[in-house]
């Protein structure tokens, strides 16, 4: 199998036409070809994400083993950060037809997360129930906390809070409440504050501010709830408290895309504005 590998990556080889790489994995059984395109991917798997050598790695692994999942989903993931949808998605797609167990949450997270498509996204979320008879964590979260952020997205803040209400729950009795992540007691604040229920918000934002201390969003959208209750002396603590948090770094934010209802400092200076008048 060792000596099969080497020649089959040898360019020179393939150029000499002394051995190429068809003609070897024609001669391979399916577990065989999954091995070789593994040992290949694994092979490359330190070179810088995205560059010629790593694609090019991916491609070949590919070649071995046209089913191989993993490979076919990682050679999409340049295009997605690149933000090359019409290359992404019918290379993800192939990952998903060989192995939907794992690959359909994922595309719904990428749906929700990078391009806002909500629907499609929830839609992910629901096959992957019917996929799986556990519940699903692309990404670090369930796909009950995802579909929580994208019914916020289309405003329908009951079926929203119902995810988060079902995502806490069980996060609670697992592991219990101090494990929850700061997201879901945030963003089903933000659900119950833009339907009116300031009241469950206040109970939430302090959730995430008694668990995690320092949250520029939680603070931010606290001091909007105490300067509609007209207490401006405690509102202007929590926002002077919320702007110290945002410059310390210790706000909702990600690195490759803005995430909903995502705070900037402007927001902070211009609550603290109105709250000082």
């Amino acid at each position: 199998m060792g000596k099969l590998l080497k020649f089959c990556l040898n360019p020179l080889l393939v150029v000499l036409g002394v051995f190429s790489c068809s003609q070897a994995t024609d001669r391979l059984n399916l577990f065989e070809k999954r091995k070789l395109a593994e040992e290949i991917f694994k092979n490359g798997s330190h070179l810088p994400q995205g560059s010629p050598k790593s694609m090019t790695r991916i491609e070949e692994a590919i070649a071995a083993d046209t089913t191989y999942a993993e490979a076919l989903r990682e050679l999409s993931v340049a295009y997605l950060k690149r933000g090359m949808p019409h290359k992404w998605l019918p290379q993800f797609n192939k990952a998903v037809r060989h192995d939907p167990k794992t690959w359909v949450p994922w595309r719904g997270y990428l749906y929700l997360y990078f391009y806002r498509d909500y629907k499609k996204a929830i839609a992910d979320f629901n096959a992957s129930d019917t996929l799986t008879t556990h519940i699903d964590y692309p990404q670090g979260h369930s796909v009950d906390f995802w579909r929580g952020i994208a019914y916020l997205g289309l405003k329908d803040y009951d079926n929203s809070i119902t995810y988060w209400d079902k995502h806490i729950k069980k996060e609670t009795e697992d592991t219990g409440e101090d494990w929850v992540e700061l997201e879901a007691f945030l963003y089903r604040g933000i659900a119950h504050y833009e339907s009116g229920n300031n009241q469950k918000a206040m109970k939430d934002f302090n959730k995430a501010i008694q668990y995690f201390k320092q949250t520029a969003d939680a603070k931010y959208y606290k001091a909007k709830i105490l300067l509609v209750q007209n207490k401006k002396e405690a509102a202007q603590k929590m926002i002077n408290e919320a702007m110290i948090d945002f410059n310390s770094g210790f706000h909702n934010n990600y690195h490759y895309v803005e995430l909903l209802r995502q705070i900037y400092l402007s927001d902070i200076e211009e609550l603290k504005s109105e709250i000082m008048r």
